[in-house]
């Protein structure tokens, strides 16, 4: 009797645990994207394993999981990072009363779904998101220090030292456990040194990329093109020794001034040519004359009488000079010859 008493009490406690251990074990949202190492409560995750409620998922250091919750709400778990699905209470199949995660580590990406915007809740150490109907990325760094970048919509972070509200694309606040916290203003280069890394923020700079969700930059793709931690630079070298001086150039001579150039020589005016002399024409031939007729000389004798010979005029002073000529005067001398030796004999006789 007393061993069926104890049977029967065992058999309500077991079924009174069923009901329980199947609410606890309803998945919640399954995996769409998973690169490299993913876990959860179960192990390894792959692409459409479930996801439940109080589930721890974690990546390794170049991990990547994308998750949709039944709402429809994203959830994107970059490198390095931990997140516990802390409550999730159902409303019915298309929206959910409460869904609150809490993130332990590491960058992620939210887009809320077709709940309520007070349903959604994220949980970090330095203070709590409160979402209105958005999207945007938040990192959470080893020491507690947790960055958001508004995407879409708006967003609330309170923390120890108040809230600041998200209104804009792009704007982003850090805060850290002890209650600082930065005013909101455009999010840029200084944020990754603020936070120490440039791992921080890997789907704004492009480091990890997502697949079916926002696409988005904030202008920050460019501004990190090494993935890796900055390296501490290298220790300065001592500067070479400066080079010995170099002697001053001697001051070179001046140039001798160069001399006037002459203008050269106006030209001379050139002469106009001398104009042709007229030509003359030429004279007319003179007509010849005609011949004359040769005149008959007699030969002249040898004896001093005979006629056109010389005449001494008889005595030694008178002598005749007239010769004979070869032309037509020739009678014309010989006349003049007896002429001549005639008056002088007779001009010697009578002195």
């Amino acid at each position: 009797m007393w061993f069926l008493r104890c049977a029967a009490i065992a058999a309500l406690g077991f079924a009174s645990l069923i009901p329980v251990t199947a609410a606890a074990a309803e998945a919640v949202g399954e995996a769409v994207e998973i690169k490299t190492a993913v876990t959860g409560e179960q192990g390894p995750l792959e692409v459409n394993s479930a996801v439940y409620r109080d589930d721890r998922i974690r990546t390794s250091q170049s991990g990547l999981g994308q998750f949709v919750f039944r709402d429809g709400t994203k959830l994107a778990v970059g490198w390095g990072s931990s997140v516990v699905i802390d409550r999730y209470v159902f409303d019915d199949s298309d929206s959910v009363k409460r869904l609150s995660i809490k993130a332990a580590k590491g960058t992620f990406r939210w887009i809320s779904g077709s709940s309520k915007s007070s349903a959604y809740q994220i949980l970090t150490p330095a203070g709590t998101i409160g979402v209105r109907g958005t999207a945007f990325d938040f990192f959470v760094g080893p020491d507690g220090t947790t960055a958001v970048v508004l995407l879409n919509g708006a967003a609330q972070f309170c923390g120890p030292g108040g809230c600041r509200q998200l209104t804009r694309r792009c704007d982003c606040v850090i805060a850290d456990r002890s209650g600082g916290m930065t005013d909101v203003k455009h999010v840029d280069r200084s944020v990754l040194q603020t936070l120490g890394t440039n791992r921080a923020l890997p789907f704004l700079s492009g480091s990890q990329r997502l697949s079916g969700m926002l696409g988005t930059s904030c202008g920050m793709s460019a501004a990190l093109q090494d993935r890796r931690d900055p390296v501490p630079p290298a220790p300065r070298l001592a500067p070479p020794p400066p080079p010995p001086p170099v002697p001053p150039e001697k001051p070179s001579k001046p140039d001798k001034p160069h001399k006037p150039h002459k203008p050269d020589k106006p030209d001379r005016p050139h002469k106009p040519d001398k104009p042709d002399k007229p030509h003359r024409p030429d004279r007319p031939d003179r007509p010849d004359r005609p011949d004359r007729p040769d005149r008959p000389r007699p030969d002249r004798p040898d004896s001093p009488d005979s006629p056109g010979g010389h005449d001494h005029g008889g005595d030694d002073h008178g002598h005749g000079r007239g010769h004979g000529t070869r032309d037509h005067d020739g009678d014309r001398g010989d006349r003049g010859g007896n002429r001549d030796g005639r008056d002088r004999g007779n001009w010697s006789r009578g002195r």
